[in-house]
């Protein structure tokens, strides 16, 4: 899309987006609206907009009397997004199974061998965009928007909370899980194995958030 066409809201949504996800807008901080345009070089009204717009995707948080802050990690929160997951991308992740072509599953062996190589160097950020991308693809196999567009942000929600978490401790490769028996169940297209494996992924995340908190 040329950029003459693109909305001023939606590039600042964007912008705002990234910024929010690389932590630069870190969690719990607030949202001073007028600095946000003067920064973005963008109208008032368009980051308006886009800040609302993030509110309801729950990046940002709308505290009567005190203004807008950066949405925060509490454990319900981060269980609720894990949960939100396992419904979501297990069921998908089995579809994709059945559907995955030789060229869907190259992609997906691209992106693990990259994730690969970021877990044994322990370069979290490019395990973190590795990992996210493969996720990601899976459901993209279904081509179904709407499926797309809801894993897409719920991986969004799981990348800010990884790098936030990782911002803080020293990066470890048993930190970072493997792709192994997920791609060896979209490999034999064995729609079954594919979700456990999936199933098993996400639980294995989850209890080392809950080991954090």
């Amino acid at each position: 899309m040329p950029t003459s066409t693109v909305r001023a809201s939606d590039r600042a949504y964007q912008q705002l987006l990234d910024m929010l996800l690389d932590l630069r807008l870190s969690p719990g901080s607030v949202v001073n609206e007028q600095s946000l345009a003067e920064e973005l070089e963008i109208g008032r009204m368009p980051v308006h907009e886009a800040l609302a717009r993030l509110a309801n995707d729950g990046f940002l948080t709308v505290l009567p009397r005190r203004g807008t802050v950066v949405t925060a990690f509490t454990l319900d929160d981060v269980l609720d997004l894990f949960q939100a997951r396992e419904a979501i991308e297990c069921g998908s992740t089995h579809l994709a199974a059945r559907r995955a072509t030789d060229e869907d599953i190259e992609q997906l062996e691209a992106l693990a061998a990259t994730a690969d190589e970021a877990r044994s160097a322990a370069q979290t950020e490019g395990y973190l965009r590795a990992d996210y991308e493969l996720h990601l693809s899976l459901v993209r196999m279904l081509k179904n928007s709407l499926l797309t567009d809801t894993v897409e942000r719920l991986l969004m929600h799981n990348l800010r909370f990884w790098r936030f978490y990782f911002s803080s401790r020293t990066a470890r490769p048993t930190a970072m899980l493997s792709h192994d028996d997920l791609l060896a169940g979209i490999r034999s297209r064995d729609a079954d194995k594919a979700e456990r494996a999936m199933r098993q992924h996400i639980s294995a995340s989850r209890g080392m958030l809950q080991s954090l908190f």
